[in-house]
């Protein structure tokens, strides 16, 4: 249950409400975060990639907090390993992963304007196909969500070296919860050998970081976890827009949404 000293926060997300999340999550254990997003929030979203991070969040909803939603970003471009891991993962953990597809208005508009694979011609580009494949499916999933959970953690690369546990996220106007933050590669090993948890077999072919199939490779000895995705581009904070590098600023109580209350 939520501390008595975090319930006396204020129940709108100002400051005050996510530095005391913040603190809140730090201090416990990973079950015990998803427990206390789950009691916190009522209507909690996990967006899965199906990738190590999100597999064991998966299983650890399963296991803490079945009240949590979970939503994949089903672009149409994903390897064929990603898209079987949706039903083996939803029968090994009894889930129900919901899958949200970008318009084919917006894919026919992009690739009239591109080609379907304009993405490696410009940055500009490729964030327009970001931005239908992922950014605009992403509103949908977490259309009427309070809170936005991920698989972000510090170690992933130097762009996410900061990450916080509980932060607001502008884009979507919700409170965005990264409850592996202080997580390891290690750790999340760990994790998935002792309980059985399922992964993409690219994994053990060198793609630590998994997107869609065009856009990956697998990384070189030495790389880092994300050097694999849209490596074409020579900019160091090379990201699809569904994560903003900086913590965005905080809006004011009047300017939130009706949904920002919480249930503390």
């Amino acid at each position: 249950m939520p501390s008595a000293q975090f319930a006396e926060q204020v129940r709108i997300p100002d400051d005050a409400f996510i530095a005391g999340l913040d603190r809140e999550l730090a201090a416990r254990d990973l079950g015990e975060r998803l427990a206390f997003i789950a009691e916190t929030f009522g209507n909690a979203v996990l967006t899965t990639s199906l990738g190590l991070e999100d597999q064991v969040l998966s299983w650890a909803v399963s296991e803490h907090a079945r009240s949590i939603r979970l939503a994949t970003l089903q672009t149409g471009r994903l390897f064929p390993e990603t898209v079987a891991l949706i039903a083996t993962t939803n029968a090994r953990f009894g889930l129900e992963i919901e899958e949200y597809l970008p318009e084919a208005a917006d894919i026919e508009s992009y690739k009239s304007q591109y080609g379907l694979n304009g993405f490696y011609d410009s940055v500009e580009a490729r964030h327009a196909c970001c931005n239908i494949r992922k950014v605009k499916p992403l509103k949908k999933a977490l259309a009427g969500a309070d809170a936005w959970i991920t698989g972000l953690r510090r170690s992933q690369s130097d762009n996410r070296a900061h990450v916080p546990f509980a932060e607001w996220d502008e884009a979507n106007g919700l409170v965005k919860l990264n409850p592996l933050a202080d997580w390891t590669a290690d750790a999340m090993q760990a994790a998935i050998a002792e309980h059985d948890i399922p992964v993409n077999p690219l994994h053990a072919r060198g793609y630590p970081s998994i997107g869609c199939e065009p856009c990956t490779r697998a990384i070189r000895p030495g790389e880092p976890e994300r050097a694999g995705r849209w490596w074409w581009e020579n900019d160091e904070k090379r990201e699809c827009g569904l994560h903003v590098p900086e913590a965005s600023p905080l809006p004011n109580a009047s300017q939130l949404p009706e949904n920002a209350a919480t249930k503390i």
